[in-house]
């Protein structure tokens, strides 16, 4: 299925500056809703208890607020609905009494009285776990960002590594501020939904660099904006039809998947739609800015090309013994 003919080539480096100025303001505008607002760590990272709790009707919220007050456990507890009328999820703080008590026990003996409810999960992480995952969390990201850039400057060269970086830093960036914006918990869900998004923002810019690079080795053409603007355009159908398959899969899970997977799929949402833009519109303007000399890639593979034709023709005179 081919939704874009190649009958011409679309001018994406025309738009880029319009685009990078758009993407500034949004990364921008994503590190001050960090700085101000900052990311509202869920259990998993900042510790503390969960009990999600589901009612026959309606969860009676103010009544439970008044019940659980009672009980020195639930100090500072909040409750707020799970996806429906009917359930409700109990956060806490952790402290040393909920470690050695049943917090679920606990909890159906301070809402008996406020109808006929289960209890279906009871979560309880303490700080310095939570501390260790955020930790090796942050981590993780940082090594899969260093692994990103070697194979990358070693598959392509260091200006597409650079730029490939970039782009995923970009990605990342707006992923946060739009978490933020809307302040989800960010949890391990939310973690690998990050992670998930550099790698398919990397792949969609290795797909492209791919194209830049056959572009600039078999290409007569010595102008990088002309040779990025036809490597797009050959790239374009394919990066249309697997975005929108790709969405369209994410954001049934995120409509019909549950609470559970709300972050994690909201997340990869954001993912998706910013990861292809940088792919089209971060990763290759930054590559076209940092003066990738097309005439001088083709002096070096043309030097390349004769040290293996010698290197070739000294291992076939010794084979032959001529020296």
């Amino acid at each position: 299925m081919e939704f874009f003919k190649y009958t011409r080539t679309f001018n994406f480096m025309g738009k880029s500056k319009i685009a990078m100025i758009i993407s500034i303001a949004i990364v921008l505008s994503s590190f001050a809703l960090l700085a101000t607002k900052g990311l509202n760590y869920g259990v998993d990272f900042a510790g503390g208890t969960i009990v999600q709790v589901k009612y026959t009707s309606a969860a009676p919220i103010d009544e439970m607020r008044e019940k659980l007050k009672v009980n020195e456990l639930f100090s500072g507890a909040s409750i707020t609905e799970f996806g429906s009328v009917e359930e409700v999820v109990i956060r806490m703080k952790t402290t040393t009494g909920s470690v050695t008590v049943d917090i679920g026990d606990e909890t159906r003996a301070a809402l008996s009285d406020t109808g006929e409810f289960e209890v279906r999960r009871v979560d309880i992480v303490g700080p310095k776990v939570g501390n260790e995952l955020k930790e090796k969390g942050i981590m993780s990201l940082v090594l899969a960002v260093i692994g990103i850039l070697i194979y990358v400057a070693f598959r392509f060269e260091w200006r597409f590594a650079v730029a490939s970086i970039v782009a995923l830093v970009h990605d990342v960036s707006i992923a946060l501020g739009a978490i933020t914006l809307v302040g989800l918990d960010v949890n391990l869900d939310v973690l690998a939904a990050l992670l998930t998004i550099l790698g398919y923002s990397l792949n969609d810019t290795i797909i492209v660099f791919d194209r830049i690079r056959e572009g600039v080795t078999k290409g007569r053409n010595s102008d990088l904006s002309g040779i990025i603007d036809e490597s797009v355009t050959r790239t374009l159908a394919r990066t249309t039809l697997t975005s929108l398959t790709t969405f369209f899969v994410v954001f049934t899970l995120f409509m019909f998947g549950g609470e559970i997977i709300h972050a994690f799929a909201f997340t990869l949402l954001v993912g998706i739609v910013v990861g292809t833009y940088s792919s089209i519109f971060v990763a290759s303007p930054i590559l076209l800015a940092f003066g990738f000399d097309v005439k001088k890639y083709h002096i070096k593979l043309a030097h390349k090309a004769k040290r293996e034709a010698e290197k070739q023709r000294m291992r076939e005179q010794f084979e032959s013994g001529v020296m």
